[in-house]
């Protein structure tokens, strides 16, 4: 199997990374306009202004996904599917859904997510699974 591909942290996620470490997923805010967003960055998307962090819910729904069955280098062998998550607190997030049946009957669009994480190294990955699986 290839060696996995861990993240780097950057100034603009490293906060992102130190949360998710701890178990838990924090997004960006804008502090004039009080939207979150997502993927983090230095300034808000929306007025060009400071940015505050959030703690999300951790939970989402499925908003899109394809199912891959040759990965590229660092991901594991399919097939598998990577899924974008609406989050409830309105932003997408890309992901995958570890421990989910790659069979797009069980994976109806808009069906409710909950939060886990993947240990690589020192970097605990954001994932999501459907609510009421048992890994």
């Amino acid at each position: 199997m290839a060696e996995r591909f861990i993240p780097e942290p950057t100034p603009e996620t490293q906060t992102f990374w130190d949360k998710a470490r701890l178990g838990e997923l924090w997004l960006p805010k804008c502090v004039q306009t009080g939207r979150v967003f997502f993927p983090p960055r230095a300034s808000s998307p929306f007025t060009g202004g400071p940015v505050s962090w959030e703690r999300a819910s951790g939970r989402a729904s499925l908003a899109s996904y394809v199912i891959v069955h040759r990965p590229a280098p660092g991901f594991e062998e399919g097939p598998y599917i990577v899924a974008i998550v609406a989050l409830e607190e309105g932003p997408h997030m890309l992901t995958n859904l570890p421990g989910t049946s790659p069979e797009p009957a069980g994976l109806p669009i808009g069906a409710p997510l909950e939060l886990t994480f993947e240990q690589r190294g020192d970097v605990a990955i954001p994932q999501f699974r459907l609510v009421g699986s048992r890994i």
